[in-house]
């Protein structure tokens, strides 16, 4: 295996709350007043696939697009400067890339919203390739994110390992044919990643970088090249 693939909201970022509360704010404006564990549940699709969960198809033609829009103005106003990173994001990724790793994310934000999470997380000069939602037809749990991401390192989907925090991330990247290694900061619980597809689950980066030598990087690394500093 040659790549890792990672998901970045709730993977590498603390923003899953976040995404909910802009969710429940932008449903709200809307007209529906929806829990917020019913909503948190559903973080980590795309809105293609969020919002049919509480709309009806006549409103999702009529008026999805335009709770999109405000939902993702909403976030970047008021919850964007509140994400925080996990620890050891950087760490873990230096080890990779010293290892032998390519590193790209694959997420349902929008494109702008991805290039500001990976200066949160201090890495942007770590990742090679990147694809976000507007790169695929359909978001997660459809694989077409993670299969962008492979296509874009020019690696075989065989060839990478992914990482996620979500159930959807699991279902994506196993439909991608890819080996899922599962976060736990994300608020999903263990069994639910498993089931999902999750080979391995560790409790963030941190949990991650610890035990490495014994995780799906470690024991299938690439050949070893220089550490970064």
């Amino acid at each position: 295996m040659r790549a890792g693939i990672f998901d970045i909201d709730g993977t590498l970022v603390d923003s899953v709350d976040l995404h909910a509360r802009a969710w429940q704010e932008a449903l709200h404006h809307f007209g529906h007043d929806l829990p917020f564990d019913q909503i948190r549940g559903q973080i980590g699709k795309g809105g293609d696939q969020f919002l049919p969960v509480f709309l009806s198809r006549e409103e999702m033609e009529s008026r999805g697009e335009e709770i999109q829009r405000y939902r993702g103005d909403l976030f970047m106003r008021q919850y964007m400067p509140q994400v925080r990173p996990f620890p050891d994001v950087r760490a873990l990724f230096q080890k990779m890339i010293g290892h032998g790793w390519k590193i790209a994310l694959a997420s349902s934000a929008k494109e702008k919203e991805l290039n500001i999470y990976k200066d949160i997380a201090h890495i942007s000069d770590l990742v090679e390739s990147q694809a976000s939602s507007e790169d695929a037809d359909k978001s997660k749990p459809h694989p077409d994110i993670f299969l962008a991401a492979a296509e874009r390192l020019d690696i075989s989907p065989q060839d990478c390992i992914a990482v996620g925090d979500t159930p959807y991330d699991a279902e994506a990247a196993a439909k991608a044919g890819m080996s899922v290694i599962g976060v736990l900061c994300g608020g999903f619980p263990e069994g639910q990643l498993r089931e999902a597809g999750c080979q391995e689950v560790y409790e963030g980066p941190a949990d991650l970088l610890q035990r490495y030598e014994n995780s799906l990087f470690g024991i299938s690394r690439p050949n070893r090249r220089r550490t970064l500093q």
